[in-house]
Formats: C-alpha cells, structure tokens, sequence
C-alpha cells in the first residue's frame, strides 16, 4: 500500500503522526506533503518533515490519502484549486480511499466530495457538512463508499483500523459503516 498524508502549518500533530504511525506498522509506503516541501509544526509544536511537495500529490500514484485536521492548516488548504482538483480526480479515477478526520473533513467539503454522503468532521464544522450537501454523523469513524471520517483524535484508533479495513478489502466494502461509541 501506497499512502500520502496532505498537511501544513498548524496540523492537528497527532492527526499527522498517529496515521503515519499506523501505516508504516503495517507495511505502507507513506509520503508526507506539505506546500513548498517546508519542515513546519503543529499547533502543539511537533516538526512536521515533508517528503514531497502539494503539486506533486497530482503525479504521485498512491492508494490511500489522508486529510489530517488542525483547522488553520485545512484554512489555508482549502483554498488550493490544483490541491482540491487532485483530491476530485483521485476520488473520481483513482479507486483509492480516503481517509479524513476533525478539520481535515474541509477538504473534502471544499473539493466538492460530501454531497449525498454521510460525513463526520469536527462538531464545529457540522453545518458545513450539512450546508454542502452532505449528511452530519457524530460517531469514532463514518464510511461511505471509499472515504472514512472521524470527527476527533481521540477516535484515532478505531479510524484508522476502519481507514486500513477499507484500503485492503475489495470495493464496495464499508457502505454506510458507521462506528460506535
């Protein structure tokens, strides 16, 4: 498994380094991107080192991405049309998975990818969710078809363990899925 975490300045720190954790654990290739292939840190001060650039996530062949929150970090992110098409055309063509979590969800509200989902996403931004078109759900981890959120770190756990169920199963798998509390 090839796997990408898209992050920036200000990241929710355990939300980049808990996944990157749990994907090398079991096998996976990780790439961290992060504009300008800049070292930054998290809002609680954890340096956050890149392997690749943003624009390079377009030619890069990965099979799972993940959107970390840290909602200053997804502010500025949002707002990066190539970043939002790469997302779009990974989601559309790539036949991977995604998996989002807290403000990492804005991502996926901003590429267009929650209408007529069922989406979790930090309690803040639940009427985002709504208001794009999506169905708010509070619960440890949501899947929808190919995309797993989360709306806390404090559900790291059983996210990720739904995010790798999801990334080796076949397709289709996971419809509706929603965790317990």
């Amino acid at each position: 498994m090839k796997a990408i975490i898209i992050t920036g300045k200000y990241a929710q720190d355990r939300e980049v380094y808990y996944p990157l954790y749990r994907l090398q654990e079991d096998g996976a290739s990780v790439d961290i991107a992060v504009r300008g292939n800049e070292t930054v840190f998290g809002v609680i001060g954890e340096k956050i080192i890149p392997t690749m650039d943003i624009p390079d996530v377009l030619q890069a062949q990965h099979n799972l991405v993940i959107l970390p929150g840290g909602a200053r970090a997804m502010e500025y992110l949002r707002q990066d049309e190539r970043l939002l098409n790469a997302l779009r055309g990974f989601h559309k063509w790539g036949g991977g998975v995604i998996g989002s979590i807290c403000h990492g969800t804005q991502l996926l509200i901003s590429a267009g990818l929650v209408r007529g989902r069922r989406i979790s996403g930090y309690y803040s931004i639940k009427d985002d969710i709504n208001n794009a078109g999506g169905t708010y759900v509070d619960a440890p981890f949501v899947t929808d078809g190919r995309i797993v959120t989360s709306p806390h770190y404090k559900h790291l756990g059983p996210w990720m363990g739904e995010v790798l169920r999801i990334a080796k199963g076949p397709r289709g798998v996971g419809e509706g899925d929603v965790g317990v509390q």
